[in-house]
Formats: C-alpha cells, structure tokens, sequence
C-alpha cells in the first residue's frame, strides 16, 4: 500500500513536471476571444473614442449658443478729486454765487453689475452650427467604427496567419517523418547490398533538407505569433496558441453585390457624405454675417462709495434696464464674402471627395474580390493535386520495396506530396485572409 504521503508527493512531482508544459502552451484563444482583446487594448480605437468625446462636446457647445448668457462685473474707480458743478454767469441777483463749487460725487466709486443677453435673430448662424457639429458627432461615431473594423481586420490576418504556418509546419513535420522512414529503408537496403550507397547519401541529404525546411517552418510559426501578439498589444513572446477554424467556405456573393454592400455599409462613405453636408452648413454659418442681428439685454446694477456698493448721497444703489439690440456689420471690406467664398469651396472639396472615395473603393473591391477568387481557385486545384500526389507516393513506395523503383523516385514523389500539402495549406490561409479584407472592403467585417 502507497501510504498518503507519498501519494502527496507523486502528485506534486507530477503538477511540477506538467506546469512548464501549461506555462509553453499558453492561455487558447478563438478569434472572437483574440478580437475582444484587441479592441480592448487598441491605441488606435482609444484615439478614435477621444475624437468622438470632442466632437460630442462640440455639439453641446453650440447648444449654448440658443441660450441666454450671463455676466457680472464688479469695479472700483478712484477719482483725484470729488465732481463738482461751478456756477457762472448767473444773474446780477445771484452773482454772489459765481465761482461757487457744488459736490455732485465721490472719489471712490464701486460698481457691481449683472447682464443677461438673449440672442433672438443671428441669421440663421448659430442654428446652422448647431446642426454643423450633430453631423461631426455622427461622423466621429462612423470614424470610431471605421477604427473598430481597421482592428478586427488586422486581428484576422494575424489570427489566420498563424494557423497557416502551423499546417505548414505539419505538412513539413509528416515530410521529416516520410523521409526519415524511406531513409531507415534504404538504410537497410544498403547494409544486405541491395542499394547502392549513393541512393541511401541521396535520401540522407533529403532528409536533412526536410529537416532544415521543418527549422524554417518552427520559425515561420513564432514570426506569426509574435505578429498576432503584436496587433493585440501584448508582451511579443506571450506565448500562443489560437484554435484552429482555418476552412473553406465559398463566396457565394456577385462582384455587384459585394459593391452594392460596400456603398451602403461602408463607414468611410458614410463619413465622407457627411462631411460635405457639414461643409454646406459651414456656408450657412458664413453667409449669416451678411444679415444683422438681434438680441435682447438685461441689466442690472448696483452702486456706492464704498465695497458694499450700497449707494451713495449722490446716486441710487441699484438700478436696471432692458432694452433691444439690433445690430449690422454691413461694411467690411469683403470679409464675409471671402468667408462664404472659402466655404463653398471646402463644400465643393468634400463633394469631390465623395466621387472620388466612390471610386476607390469601386478599385478596392474588385482587388479583393479577384484575389479571393484566384485563391478559391488554388484551394480547388491544390485539393486534386493532393490526392493525386497521395497515390503517386504510396505507388512510388511499393514499387521501391519491390526494387522495381529508384530511390530517387520514391523522393520525388514524396517532395510533390509535401509541396501539394504546404501550397494548398498556403492557399487556405490565403483564401481566409482574403475574405477578411473583402469584408473589410464592404464594410461588414464588425460587428
């Protein structure tokens, strides 16, 4: 009987051998779990998320200009001397008081004031503002998604990267594997002189170039690992380990459908067209200042001789108005024309733009979609050659064991077989990344 403790000590020392395997293989990630870390940690998406902050406070700030606004003021005035009003030329009865001095104020004079002015007519400036930043949040909100798409899609390239150098890992690892078992056969060949040595040198120099080809593919694999860490912002050698979705699955979409998604969902088009809509309320703005405006002001204030500001023998301590205020710049030397002119040319500018982003991604979309399709093509063809490279290796083997084959042939069939293999994993992993672009292209990638 194993007594408990040593039970206790078996399982640590068996915890203790398998924890540098957990540590190696590092936490499995699907895509969706590897996209939700990305967008999390992506600089990128929190300098997006930043400009819609400044585009929401924007709006709020020309909310204000509906509003009535507030001031208040508080002075002090320190004369030389107190006012006084002289008295001359008065008549002969009163000439007694020619020259005399009557005080009408202090020195010291205190002054605290409130106003209120209400905006009721600007020509229809602040209203066109107002709908000038709505439409920058709602582009600032398509910006953030545009930045949100721009990750996904770079976390799929990663993601689908890395599982097509391990299938070319595997395909070079079951090369080694073939080579090492026809050199094992040629090895007994060669001892009971059946083989010339040449043939068994000829399958050992196979072998150590299948092994140097396995090297590169190890490499190939940390390369893509380093670069999915990379895009996920996290420590480069972060050890990884994604699962496994790498298939085919065909486009079942027209090029005309593909461009008609794309126009409809595509963030940037979206952005573009509003931007021109701003750009026309921008000349709203401008061609205000050719009209006059209109406001009304509230006043109110208090006065003193002293900081309490509670009036003085001489004045009231509180007084207020209200009046209208009507007024018109209708002279300034073609400023405004100049501001409207500049206007309608960034308007111009931005409709342009549109036209023009059209057509880039007219360019964008074909380039994708013709890639996706000659790499859906290779996928089929690499699938025949597969099959055919599987038979004609399993032929070239058995003819060789019967000695009615050379060792050469049984290596060049191996060498298709492997190269079928590592083109059609290729071309898979093409082919998934190419679909992510495509959808990026449409606009569709995320969410």
């Amino acid at each position: 009987m194993i007594s408990k403790n040593s039970r206790m000590i078996v399982l640590i020392l068996f915890a203790i051998t398998l924890f540098p395997l957990w540590v190696f293989a590092g936490e499995l990630l699907t895509l969706d779990a590897s996209i939700e870390i990305a967008l999390k940690n992506s600089t990128v998406i929190n300098i997006a998320k930043e400009g819609t902050k400044s585009a929401i406070a924007q709006k709020r700030e020309a909310i204000t200009g509906f509003l009535p606004k507030f001031s208040t003021s508080y002075s002090y005035t320190r004369l030389n001397e107190e006012p006084f009003s002289r008295f001359q030329g008065l008549p002969p009865a009163l000439s007694y008081m020619n020259g005399l001095e009557v005080p009408v104020g202090t020195k010291d004079n205190y002054n605290w004031a409130i106003e209120a002015k209400q905006p009721l007519f600007t020509g229809g400036g602040i209203w066109a503002n107002y709908q000038a930043s709505s439409i920058g949040e709602d582009a600032a909100y398509l910006e953030e998604t545009a930045r949100y798409q721009d990750v996904v899609q770079d976390v799929k390239i990663a993601y689908f990267n890395i599982l097509r150098a391990k299938r070319i890992q595997v395909a070079a690892q079951q090369s080694v594997e073939m080579l090492t078992a026809h050199r094992d056969v040629a090895e007994n060949y060669f001892k009971v002189g059946m083989i010339p040595k040449n043939d068994l040198l000829y399958a050992e120099v196979e072998l150590a170039n299948g092994k140097q080809a396995l090297i590169r593919a190890k490499n190939a694999v940390e390369l893509a690992k380093s670069g999915f860490n990379t895009v996920l912002k996290r420590e480069i050698f972060t050890p990884v380990e994604v699962v496994d979705i790498l298939n085919y699955q065909p486009l079942k979409k027209s090029f005309d459908q593909c461009l008609n998604i794309a126009r409809q969902k595509r963030p940037e088009i979206k952005i573009a067209s509003l931007k021109a809509e701003q750009a026309g309320k921008f000349v709203r703005v401008a061609q205000s200042d050719y009209f006059p405006s209109l406001s009304i002001v509230g006043n109110y204030e208090r006065f003193g001789d002293t900081a309490s500001v509670s009036g003085s023998d001489f004045k009231d301590a509180e007084s207020w108005y209200v009046m209208a205020v009507a007024s018109w710049n209708f002279w300034d030397w073609g400023k405004t024309k100049f501001r409207v002119d500049q206007s309608k040319a960034k308007e111009n500018q931005a409709a342009e733009t549109v036209k023009e982003l059209d057509y880039q991604i007219t360019i964008e979309i074909k380039n994708a979609y013709l890639v996706l399709k000659e790499t859906e093509s290779q996928i089929v063809v690499w699938q025949k050659v597969i099959e055919q490279a599987e038979e004609n290796y399993r032929i070239a083997e058995e003819r060789y064991k019967e000695r009615v084959a050379t060792s050469t042939e049984v290596l060049d069939a191996q060498t298709l077989l492997t190269k079928a293999k590592s083109e059609y994993a290729s071309a898979l992993g093409d082919y998934n990344i190419n679909y992510a672009k495509l959808q990026r292209a449409m606009g569709t990638i995320w969410p």
